[in-house]
């Protein structure tokens, strides 16, 4: 286990790279800028106008989200896998994803079939409220059985046939769909950061905050957690309450994250074994905002490799997030 002032260097050094890769980020491009004009766009210095435009409209928005979707799943992801004890646990293994997907599917494969797309209602919605709106009733259902099932395992098991269950209604939207929609549908399963305006930052920022604010409160219950269910109850802590605290963060990260990026996958699979191989620690006071900076630091490095290789964001967190799960189970070692 590292030391307090090894742990300090590694959060300084991963902070500087974050910075530097937040820049790269807003430099690369189809059109490359120079970080001098970066720096101009961002301190108000003179600029042409679209450079500007660039920069501060559409580029800084995603870097933004980016940052946003990488720390709020990671966080997410760390909190599952202390909360369930299990090393492959994710943001989205409540069925998460899969209600985002049925709430889009819904929206833009069941709506046509049923004649309404054109209703006010259904076009004032828009993808990513459906997508909300899908995985916030899917985790409502686990939060309400979470109330009468102790045991959290059963939990866990209820929120994956909760997902198998949704996929195969999704599949059948799928076949019956005409083409067009059914296009659309499979570009929003390959996730993207670049979708989100500026309106719907406002609404995905206070979210993505609200979460954190729920983790931090939730750091010492996780802490008591790692050494079983048994012992913390033994010390006094309310396990039905911290479950609950968990899986509103988790509404609030992935519900609202996929809603309106997609379902983006391994992030936060992959990134809390990632803090735990660099910082060698299992305490959630270094963890969560060791996990909440890698999670930043991976994000910007996939949307700068799928600009470079004009791929979905998706493809690029699953070649990078796999291996790290494969390595941790062959490996088969105790993390927590």
């Amino acid at each position: 286990m590292y030391t307090a002032s090894h742990s300090r260097t590694l959060f300084i050094i991963l902070t500087l790279l974050l910075v530097l890769l937040f820049a790269v980020d807003l430099s690369a491009g189809a059109v490359n800028i120079p970080l001098s004009d970066v720096w101009a766009a961002l301190t108000g210095g003179e600029l042409p106008e679209t450079t500007k435009k660039i920069i501060l409209n559409i580029r800084l928005v995603k870097a933004v989200v980016a940052l946003v979707a990488g720390i709020g799943l990671s966080v997410s992801g760390l909190q599952m896998q202390t909360l369930f004890q299990n090393p492959l646990a994710g943001p989205y293994v409540l069925g998460i994803s899969s209600g985002a997907s049925l709430g889009v599917a819904l929206f833009l494969l069941g709506a046509p079939m049923l004649g309404t797309a054109a209703n006010s209602i259904f076009s004032t919605l828009g993808v990513a409220g459906a997508a909300w709106i899908g995985a916030a009733a899917v985790l409502l259902i686990i939060w309400t059985l979470s109330r009468r099932i102790k045991d959290i395992m059963v939990i866990l098991i209820l929120g994956m046939m909760f997902g198998s269950g949704i996929s195969a209604i999704v599949q059948i939207l799928q076949y019956m769909s005409n083409e067009n929609a059914l296009k659309t549908f499979v570009t929003w399963t390959m996730g993207s950061l670049g979708d989100v305006t500026t309106a719907q930052l406002a609404l995905l920022l206070p979210a993505v905050i609200a979460g954190l604010v729920l983790s931090v409160a939730a750091v010492k219950p996780l802490n008591l957690l790692l050494l079983g269910e048994n012992y913390a109850r033994t010390m006094g802590l309310n396990i039905g309450r911290t479950r609950q605290l968990i899986f509103l963060s988790t509404i609030l990260f992935a519900g609202t994250i996929t809603a309106f990026c997609g379902p983006i996958g391994f992030i936060g699979l992959a990134v809390p074994h990632v803090a735990r191989i660099i910082f060698r620690n299992a305490d959630h006071r270094i963890m969560m905002p060791a996990t909440a900076l890698l999670g930043a630091i991976i994000m910007l490095l996939c949307d700068l490799i799928s600009k470079m290789l004009a791929l979905p964001i998706n493809s690029i967190t699953a070649l990078m997030g796999i291996p790290i799960i494969i390595w941790v189970i062959i490996r088969k070692k105790n993390i927590f």
